[in-house]
């Protein structure tokens, strides 16, 4: 099994390379162009993670819902940044995979609903019964 995993984590650089190589040589310096493009893409969406991170700690934690999903949306975030920093194609994918991947609100309100009163708050239920 350490021998599988061995292999496959020394073929990936090497698939890597290998495809990089191929797409130079039918796209030429355009390859270039979007390696350098994705890497910034990825620089920036890290910069924008570490700014966002503690705004959506904070919500999380006032709305009742678990942090935890919050520090995991945000790893997963800066993991998928670092994946595009990486030169190479399978990375770029890898990345714009996790970014597809929705987080489950998790128990949280929703957003709209701050305070947890209904939609129709203004409303007062009972009974009517009429003396004369």
């Amino acid at each position: 099994m350490r021998l599988i995993f061995l292999l496959t984590l020394l073929a990936f650089p090497v698939a890597e390379i290998w495809i990089l190589i191929n797409l130079f040589q039918q796209y030429g310096s355009w390859v270039l162009l979007y390696l350098v493009g994705v890497g910034l893409l990825g620089l920036q969406l890290i910069r924008d993670e570490k700014l966002l991170f503690s705004g959506r700690m904070m919500q999380s934690l006032s709305q009742g819902g678990n942090p935890m999903k919050a520090m995991f949306g945000s790893a997963r975030n800066i993991f998928a940044g670092l994946l595009l920093i990486i030169p190479g194609v399978m990375t770029d994918v890898i990345a714009a995979i996790l970014l597809i991947i929705p987080i489950r609100n998790g128990g949280q309100l929703p957003p709209n609903n701050k305070h947890g009163k209904a939609a129709n708050d203004d409303v007062i239920e009972g009974e009517f019964r009429r003396e004369d």
